[in-house]
């Protein structure tokens, strides 16, 4: 990948589940990720409750290279004006290079675009990296489940964090 690799956010299609859950599996770590490793044979990434148009894809030259997905964070109707930041995953090759960071200006930008008025996100404690990602992008912390996660034999706090749109 070049030095003056272009950088691009887009809404996902149903053709990106392969990149996008190939990026899933090789992001795992339980620095964020609260659900066990995942194994073959291996679930597509987009279902019913995971839509593609729930996700932006960043993309390097072309190449799908991080995700963030943004959904509503119930189904209820009076927690409408609300966007919630369920997922976050770039590769190794482009960390360090700005996309997450352009991922996360990209869902406060989608969550205006549909007039939320709120995002939010949790993010567990042990995560310092994308928990001063967020809070350089204005995400504040609104709440700690203490222990709320038991994650390889350790406790963890999971962070509740939000923002005006």
């Amino acid at each position: 990948m070049s030095a003056s690799a272009e950088l691009r956010i887009r809404t996902a299609t149903p053709a990106d589940d392969d990149a996008l859950s190939l990026i899933d599996r090789l992001t795992w770590s339980p620095l964020h990720a609260v659900m066990p490793k995942p194994e073959p044979p291996y679930a597509p990434l987009f279902d019913e409750r995971h839509p593609p148009e729930d996700f932006l894809v960043a993309e390097l030259d072309g190449r799908p290279v991080g995700y963030i997905r943004l959904a509503h964070p119930t189904p209820l109707a009076c927690n409408a004006h609300v966007r919630q930041i369920q997922g976050l995953a770039v590769t190794d090759e482009a960390r360090g290079r700005g996309v997450g960071r352009a991922l996360v200006r990209a869902a406060v930008e989608e969550a205006r675009r549909c007039d939320a008025r709120r995002i939010t996100l949790r993010v567990l404690a042990h995560n310092a990296p994308a928990r001063a990602l967020y809070a350089s992008e204005g995400f504040v912390v609104e709440g700690i489940l203490p222990e709320e996660f038991l994650l390889d034999g350790a406790y963890v706090d999971d962070v509740f964090m939000g923002r005006p749109v």
